[in-house]
Parts: C-alpha cells; structure tokens; sequence
C-alpha cells in the first residue's frame, strides 16, 4: 500500500492539523514529506510532534520510516525493465501463457475493486457531452492508447482530437481547448516530463477538465488533474501490463456508444458510407492471380 492509499484511508480518523498534514503531503506528492520534520512543521504550521502522531496513525514507527516508505516508491516509480526483471516471478510449470493470463485476470479484478463506479460515472459524463471537445494524448508507449480510444471516440461522436507526439505541432490544437472541454492524458512509471509540462500550461492557460490515466504512484500530472485513475500494472515480469488500461478504455467505449445510441448509430452509418473500400469484384469475374 502506497502512503497515499495509508492516508486516504485514515481520513475519517484524522484530527484537523493531521488533514492539513495530510494534504500537504498529497498536494506536492511524495516530494512533499521528503524534507526534515521541522521544515513540513514550518510548512504547514504544525507541530513536529503532531506530524509524529499523524505518521505513526496512518501505520508508521516513524517520520524516518514514513520518509524510507516514500523513497522506496519513487524508486519503484522510475523501475525499468532491467531492474524490474531483477524482482520478476518466474510461472509454474512452464506453462507461461496460462500463468500470464491468470495473473492478468487478477490485476483486472484489482482494477474492478479499486476503481469506484462513481469515478467512471464522472468521467463518462464528461466524454459523453457532446458539446465538450476531447484531447487526447498517451506516453512513449500508452500513445498507443491513447490512439485506439480515439480512434473510437472519433467514430461515435465529434470534436474528438488526438495530440501529434512531436510538442512542436501542439499549439495549433492548444489554442482551440476551452474551459468546458477535456484533456485526456495517459502516463505510466517512468513518466514523461514533456506530458507533465503540457498538464501544467493546459491546466494555467486553458483550464478544461484533465481526466488522468496512470499507475498507483501517481504521475506528477495528478498535482494538475481533476480526475486521476490508478490502474494497477504490476505483472511480475520485466514489462508492466497495460491490460487495465485497455479494458478501462473499452468500457469507456461502450458506454459512450451507448449514452446516446440513436446518434451514434446515425454516426456509425455516415462513417461507414464515406470509408474509402476497393470495390468489390463482380461476381462472375476470376482472380487474375
């Protein structure tokens, strides 16, 4: 458990100068408890032994234990291939794709449990407005995803835009998101500096709502978004899956599809009347093969 899932958890049970701890350390998370005691005393304008009580309520011996627990998911953070082959489980029996499968049935129901109804409600909501125009954008490799939601979306309604990779080419789009719109960002461990730095300008100059996509450390992008899904990745191999966040993606599918069926079936129709098809062979004609 991440000390932000401890602290979450806690709330109910938190006195307030342990809230404003609390939210001190999320609001700059996890940089902002990686300083001495007397300097988040001095930040937050709360005893140092009241920060002592607040680690040790959320389940620490300590603020140098609480400090460790926060290093240790930086560094988890950042893990690559190479490090995490280091700490991989090898399958059972060699029969890896059976064992593969299983283990990526366990992160889906993972996902099914910590991810709220009420949290994919909101962000339906959004997407499904016709009137709020998309951005779309993923990381060096969840781009992918980013591609196939649009790609879908683009299909079912309007207003649906997919960010170039290179950053050169993002004003032109930048300056059309208003306020009622979304941005729609994907960014896994290892994050990319470059989405961060697009969160922060879209969040200043254009504030529209920003829906973020991301893992259980939480990409730096959370301190500028409104709604943030943590999708669990860990897989115990070398690569982290992205399994939840392709089956996240397809709920979203459907039931944007589905927040307006007639429309969109009317869209489908136009769409597939305008495909650019080879014109199939009369049928009497042979293959010339």
């Amino acid at each position: 458990m991440t000390v932000r899932e401890m602290i979450k958890r806690e709330n109910a049970n938190l006195t307030v100068s342990e809230r404003k701890i609390g939210d001190a350390v999320l609001a700059d998370y996890p940089f902002g408890a990686l300083q001495t005691i007397q300097e988040l005393a001095e930040r937050t304008g709360v005893s140092a032994p009241s920060i002592t009580r607040f680690v040790s309520k959320i389940g620490f011996a300590g603020y140098q234990e609480f400090q460790r627990h926060l290093i240790a998911e930086l560094k988890e953070s950042r893990s690559s291939p190479l490090e995490l082959k280091a700490t991989e489980k090898p399958s059972k029996g060699g029969a890896f794709l059976a064992d593969y499968a299983r283990r990526a049935s366990d992160r889906m129901h993972e996902m099914s449990q910590s991810v709220p109804q009420e949290q994919f409600d909101r962000i339906l909501t959004l997407i499904s407005d016709p009137a709020r125009a998309i951005f779309v954008l993923g990381g060096r490799i969840s781009d992918n995803i980013a591609t196939f939601l649009s790609i879908h979306l683009k299909q079912i309604r309007p207003k649906v835009h997919h960010l170039p990779s290179n950053p050169e080419h993002w004003p032109d789009l930048l300056l059309s998101i208003r306020k009622q719109d979304v941005l729609i960002l994907f960014d896994f461990r290892r994050y990319q500096r470059d989405l961060e730095s697009l969160a922060d300008i879209v969040a200043k100059e254009c504030r529209p709502s920003i829906v973020l996509i991301t893992d259980k450390w939480m990409s730096p992008i959370a301190r500028h978004s409104d709604h943030v899904v943590a999708l669990p990745i860990e897989i115990q191999t070398a690569w982290d899956t992205l399994v939840c966040a392709i089956a996240f993606v397809e709920a979203l599918i459907v039931k944007v599809s589905e927040s307006d069926w007639p429309t969109t079936k009317a869209r489908l129709e136009a769409w597939d009347t305008l495909r650019l098809v080879s014109p199939a062979q009369p049928s009497g004609d042979k293959d010339d093969r």
